[in-house]
């Protein structure tokens, strides 16, 4: 360990990993935020760290075994799909119903944590390349790089939740990032990137707002079926309390 100290080369390649890394968070930041914001203040700081530090874990073993994963034909596409759906759920209100406070609160942060982690995964799959790359397969390399961008990840996505308690259209922009993402994840799928490179090469602009638009649409769509439902239950329960 004392011989990687003063290895010149071990701190350009940490420094690489950490500069990626930190413009590569911009996304997870959003993620963590739209999935912790409607969660209690104790929890958010909770799913923040937990998603943080679990997303991080999963992005190592991601990189190591990112030469042979991303020699499977269509695992960007359903990785694009998987992604817009993600998307339109935290776009869609979280059911309100009555019920026992702590087991929902517990349900919604292990929900919380999953869609961080899963979405984290999803998107890393763009990612693992340039940072395997940057370690030159030293595992070392790649842990200390990636844990010391925790950090930066829980400030980002605590402030972006601040920001989105005070201005709620950020929630929307979130959500379309997360679809452009997508888009831009389809267009470069080892089966479908070819043709497209070759016969369509006006997807890579069009997919990547399409997947934005979509999934703007398609949640908002949910949420004003959820916003009528949810009055209706209102409204039934009005008038049986005045039955009564």
């Amino acid at each position: 360990m004392q011989e990687l100290l003063f290895d010149q080369a071990f701190w350009i390649a940490l420094i690489q990993i950490i500069g990626i890394d930190i413009v590569l968070s911009g996304d997870n930041a959003v993620v963590i935020a739209l999935a912790a914001r409607s969660l209690p203040d104790a929890q958010r700081k909770q799913a923040v760290m937990w998603g943080s530090s679990a997303a991080v874990v999963m992005r190592v073993v991601l990189t190591i075994v990112a030469a042979e994963l991303l020699q499977l034909p269509l695992l960007k596409v359903v990785g694009a799909v998987l992604l817009v759906w993600i998307a339109v759920q935290l776009l869609v209100p979280e059911d309100e119903a009555e019920g026992d406070g702590a087991r929902l609160a517990g349900a919604g942060l292990a929900a919380a944590i999953k869609t961080i982690m899963i979405a984290d995964l999803v998107m890393s799959m763009d990612n693992v390349v340039a940072i395997a790359g940057a370690s030159k397969g030293s595992v070392v390399l790649l842990v200390i790089g990636l844990a010391l961008s925790i950090p930066l990840v829980v400030f980002s996505s605590t402030f972006l939740m601040k920001v989105m308690e005070r201005f709620p259209v950020v929630i929307i922009g979130g959500a379309a990032l997360l679809g452009f993402v997508a888009g831009e994840m389809a267009v470069s799928d080892l089966w479908f990137g070819p043709w497209i490179n070759t016969h369509a090469a006006w997807l890579h602009s069009v997919l990547p707002v399409a997947g934005a638009v979509l999934v703007v649409l398609v949640g908002k769509l949910l949420a004003a079926r959820a916003h009528a439902r949810e009055a209706g239950r209102e409204s039934v329960e009005l008038d049986l309390g005045k039955a009564r």
